[in-house]
This record gives structure tokens, sequence and C-alpha cells, in this order.
């Protein structure tokens, strides 16, 4: 089947310091030089196969959307490799990604954020059409647009409508409309219900798991949510400060969860009765800055079972089963 996407030792950071004056700060009688930077993604590793969901959840600001930015390049990667469908393109300039970008699209967090409010929804997909050369004449791409609305429940003649006169449901359908215009191979859904009501969520995964099934896509799927994910995965990645302390198919994650912190997600989803974990125990306190990070495993300041050597050493990635693996001193 092979792999559409293969990331290796991911870097994203931010400098906060916007020049040498921002670095100098005067503390005890004297100026030092202090270097604020915000590390985003710190030397994460996975792979997705063709025609396969892969979703990455966390708490918000774990690094998840920064890493889907990175993947796509619209933020440079500090470190790593991304190889797309075995071509490398993590070095590749603007230029070069053009050939890529008609092969992965990306549906964001925001519906209305992401739609240009000054055109109408007919425009905002014909647009990518012509630029990517999928039809030769206007009329053949307004065809084409006004065939893919329809696939995402949205009615011919609201597509002269503008993005503020749709809801929020019907909106995210408009983004999902835009990256299925290019005929993408791999989309990159960056929190796509989070937004939404819990009513037309449903109906917006729906959509998405049926139209994989037409196209036969791969998805990375962005979410905080593991209840969100449950059904429409094949694999998982659980991240924590930048990096992923759990990877597995969804049965080894949902069935048999090895991190804490991933314990911790699934003590926090509502559930009718009963505990879905036994001898699980509860985790407070809020996620560390990403400008300090801790020494040792990010998570130990949460942790309920830390040990000494977690307070000084980084766990190395460990395969506790075929394809199952955590990042965590306990195995």
């Amino acid at each position: 089947m092979g792999k559409i996407l293969e990331v290796e030792n991911l870097e994203q950071r931010f400098d906060l310091n916007k020049g040498i004056l921002d670095k100098l700060k005067f503390k005890n009688g004297k100026f030092i030089k202090e270097e604020r930077i915000v590390n985003a993604v710190n030397n994460i590793s996975f792979s997705i196969d063709k025609g396969k969901v892969f979703s990455l959840v966390g708490e918000s600001g774990c690094g998840k959307s920064t890493t889907a930015r990175t993947i796509i390049k619209l933020l440079e990667p500090k470190g790593g490799n991304i190889k797309f469908d075995g071509v490398d393109i993590t070095n590749l300039t603007r230029e070069e990604m053009l050939k890529y970008r008609k092969r992965i699209q990306m549906i964001f967090q925001d519906p209305y954020a992401s739609l240009n409010p000054r055109q109408k929804i007919i425009d905002i997909l014909i647009e990518p059409i012509l630029f990517h050369k999928i039809a030769d004449s206007n009329e053949e791409a307004r065809e084409r647009a006004l065939e893919i609305l329809e696939k995402v429940g949205i009615r011919p003649e609201q597509g002269e409508r503008y993005p503020h006169q749709f809801s929020g449901g019907q909106r995210q359908r408009v983004g999902i409309a835009r990256a299925l215009a290019v005929e993408p191979e791999f989309i990159i859904a960056d929190e796509p219900v989070s937004a939404l009501d819990v009513s037309i969520q449903a109906q917006i995964l729906n959509l998405l798991m049926d139209l994989k099934d037409e196209y036969n896509f791969s998805y990375l799927l962005i979410a905080h949510n593991l209840s969100v994910v449950k059904h429409i995965s094949d694999d998982l990645g659980v991240m924590y400060l930048g990096k992923i302390v759990e990877k597995g198919s969804k049965e080894q994650i949902f069935h048999s969860p090895l991190h804490p912190y991933t314990k911790l997600l699934f003590s926090v989803v509502p559930k009718l009765s009963g505990s879905n974990l036994k001898n699980s125990k509860n985790i407070e306190g809020e996620i560390p800055s990403a400008i300090n990070l801790p020494l040792g495993c990010y998570f130990h300041e949460r942790c309920p079972y830390a040990k000494s050597v977690c307070r000084e050493e980084m766990p190395l990635e460990k395969e506790v089963e075929d394809g199952h693996f955590v990042l965590c001193h306990q195995y």
C-alpha cells in the first residue's frame, strides 16, 4: 500500500525576541541576555499509510496545529524531515511546493476566518480549480464547483451567497468543498468540528468519512477530543507539549492505553455510567510553558506515577507491542 506521509524527528520553534534589545534583561544589577524561544514541536516521528486516517490528539497548546501547518509547509520546519509519497519535501521552496499544493489540502479549524468574506462561495471554489488547471475554462470550473458543493450538501443556488450568509456547519462544508476542489490525495483536517455545535459535529465527521470512501483520501485529523476521533481513525498519536507520548492503532490506544497522559484524556471523556479505565488516577495541573520546557519527562509535574528518573531523564520511545509505542519510564 505504501506511505502517503512520513514525518521524522520534526521540530518547530518560534523566537519571541524581535531584536537584540528584546534579549537584554536587567536582573540583579546587571544586564543579561535572555532567549525566549517557544518549543512548539519537539522531535516527533510518525507515518500515515495511503487511504488511512491518522489522528493527533491532545490538549490545546500541545503543538498539534503547529505540526499540521509545518507538514503542509505554511511554516518552515526547524528540524527533521517530511516525506510526501516518498519524496522529501522538507527543504522545497515556495515555488517547488506548488505542484504538491494540489495533492495536499487543508481544512482549517475556523470555517469563517478561512473563507474570503468578499468572495461568493462559487468563486472561492472556482479560483483554485482554475489555478491548478483542473478545468480548462470558466464554465467547466463552475460546473465542477457546483458538483462539489452538492456533494457536501450545499444547493447550487446557494453558491451565489457570501460566507456570512451561512451557518457554522455550512461554512465548514464549504471549507471541505474547497479542499476537494483540486482533487487532493491527502487532506489535513485541523479540528474540523471543534467550532461547531455537537448536533452538527456528527454530520461533518460522517461527511468526511463518506468522502474518504468515495475518493480514497488519506487524512491527518487534528483533535483534542478522543470521542471525536474514535470512529473515524485507523491510527492515533497522543501529543503532549510538542511530543508524541503514545502512538498505535485505534484498537491499541482505546483498549489498552499505556501513557498516564492518554489515561487522563480518557478520564475526561463524558460517559453515561461507570469508568472505562480501572485503577486510573486523577491527574491535575496545567500544561507547562513551551518556553521553559521541564527537565526529564515533560509530563512528570502532573504524573501521579512519577519517579526521580522521570524528573531527570527524557524517556526513550519503546515498542510495547507490535506497532504500539510509548514514551514513558514505566515500560
